[in-house]
């Protein structure tokens, strides 16, 4: 893409109703637009970012065998009055009438639907486990929408069901879960901490929230610093070994971590003192496991091989999908603006022309930019006749990892600057290699 033909609304002043940084940023960078109170357009910078964060959920979700579903926004009251929800809910869930009269909803989250999909096509053990899952818009009514996509009413998620014949199976889809969002997390760059939480409206007993560390998180949470040196990185796993999931549950879960709802203060007292940490957190995403609780409600049965119908026990796990992209910039920026991580950033370099109009120049960034593509990468070329110091601010604000620089005097030597955003670190190199180094570094990413 070149920036003469992008659009690409940048902001130069700071908008007055941001009061996070990732907020600000997003703004400023010509990524969204205030549509309403919490309701936000996706411009083209955020749409791309947004849709970077849903591939790699779909991709580690396949990985672990769940299946993409699409479900409908707008569901009836009739299936959440059948589960109990929904008078119980609460004033969140945006009641709506159709032209017939009949009560509908505006999705906040999928079970009583998802059970009814189940119910309607799935008889007999043999066609457990399943997971199906969803990557949709939903809505929740705020009383305060605030801090940006942080806390708006309309949201991207990914939200997923397991159904399992028995509690033993049900709790293994969970720890695959775990393993699975450990996974994306790392991929886009992030520490996500799994920590015991609420179940709030979902319900359940077990329940684990991912939280990322942020001074402007919304939970205060208390945890065991041992906890932010462990890393899943490369390892592969079988999703089928249950043994192996329930390892890598029992390794990031066996350390205190804990959300303020469900701190204990006499476990957290007997952590070593230079151990103890409280810290305020992002959360990106949950897990569940409710058992039943759907399944009887419902009439969720399938044939359990003996002769009998038995409730299907299940579970719900959901990552917020556009939540993640303010989480991503509160946890890597700087006072220039933000700081993608390779694995998120909407385009893999920009590429600065100094002296636009210059014909070394611009047959010098052609080709870098004829390059790049060719290799499978996308580069963002600023083209625009503009002075040096608007291009690098542009560039720094937007956050692309590599920024190649081109002008005549660098030229005259055989060499371009490759720059990276987060180090702020430069080296000449001559234009080749700067492109080698570019591949180099996305390689496995891109």
């Amino acid at each position: 893409m070149r920036m003469s033909r992008y659009f690409l609304p940048v902001l130069k002043e700071t908008p007055r109703e941001a009061q996070i940084v990732s907020h600000r940023y997003m703004l400023q960078a010509g990524m969204i637009k205030q549509a309403s109170a919490g309701i936000y357009s996706w411009l083209p910078l955020g749409f791309k970012v947004l849709r970077k964060i849903e591939n790699i959920v779909h991709e580690e979700q396949a990985r672990a065998g769940h299946i993409a579903i699409q479900m409908p926004t707008i569901q009836s009251a009739d299936l959440w009055r059948e589960s109990g929800r929904y008078d119980a809910y609460g004033e969140e869930m945006l009641r709506i009438k159709d032209r017939g009269g009949r009560e509908m909803l505006f999705t906040p989250t999928a079970e009583e639907l998802v059970t009814d999909i189940f119910r309607a096509h799935v008889t007999s053990y043999k066609d457990l486990p399943l997971t199906l899952y969803q990557i949709q818009w939903k809505f929740r009514d705020e009383v305060r929408p605030r801090f940006g996509v942080m806390r708006g009413r309309e949201f991207y998620m990914k939200d997923g069901y397991n159904f399992d014949l028995t509690k033993e199976d049900a709790l293994h889809a969970y720890n695959r879960h775990l393993v699975s969002y450990l996974r994306t997390y790392e991929r886009m760059g992030l520490q996500a901490i799994p920590m015991r939480a609420d179940s709030g409206p979902i319900g359940g007993d077990d329940t684990h929230e991912f939280l990322v560390l942020a001074d402007t998180g919304e939970s205060e949470v208390f945890y065991d610093s041992e906890i932010t040196e462990l890393k899943f990185g490369d390892r592969e796993i079988d999703y089928d070994d249950h043994a192996a999931c329930q390892a890598v549950l029992e390794e990031f879960t066996s350390r205190y971590a804990r959300t303020d709802e469900t701190h204990d203060q006499a476990l957290f007292d007997a952590i070593p003192e230079e151990r103890k940490r409280t810290a305020r957190g992002i959360e990106v995403g949950q897990i569940f496991y409710f058992g039943t609780k759907y399944s009887e409600a419902m009439g969720a049965l399938v044939d359990d091989g003996k002769g009998g119908k038995v409730p299907v026990h299940m579970g719900s796990h959901g990552i917020g999908v556009s939540r993640l992209l303010g989480a991503i910039i509160e946890a890597s920026h700087d006072d220039k603006g933000i700081i993608w991580p390779e694995g998120v950033t909407p385009f893999h370099c920009g590429i600065v022309n100094l002296k636009t109009g210059d014909a070394e120049a611009d047959a010098a960034c052609e080709s870098l930019y004829a390059s790049l593509s060719a290799l499978g990468l996308e580069p963002l070329y600023d083209d625009r006749d503009e002075r040096a110091g608007a291009k690098f601010g542009t560039m720094d604000m937007i956050g692309l990892p590599w920024r190649i620089t081109v002008g005549p005097r660098g030229l005259k030597n055989g060499v371009v600057e490759l720059t990276s955003r987060r180090t702020g670190e430069s080296e000449e190199l001559p234009p080749a290699e700067a492109v080698a180094k570019i591949a180099k570094i996305y390689e496995g990413i891109a």
